[in-house]
């Protein structure tokens, strides 16, 4: 065995401990201010209104907006 498929065997190791690892870490809760950078969602804020997205299989979706 050459040097060259050392390499490559070790690159292919090291992506299926890295996909391994990927799989088992355990997610985070989605988090919208985090994920999405936007900072413009106020849970203490009841003044504003909400917005719902809903959808049917083979239908369009609908969006309502629901004003308090």
């Amino acid at each position: 065995m050459d040097w060259q498929e050392i390499t490559a065997l070790g690159i292919v190791g090291v992506t299926i401990v890295w996909f391994v690892l990927r799989a088992v870490r355990r997610r985070r809760k989605f988090s919208f201010e985090r994920d999405t950078h936007c900072g413009c969602s106020n849970v203490g804020n009841s003044d504003k209104g909400t917005i719902v997205i809903c959808g049917k299989r083979g239908e369009p979706p609908q969006i309502r907006v629901k004003m308090k």
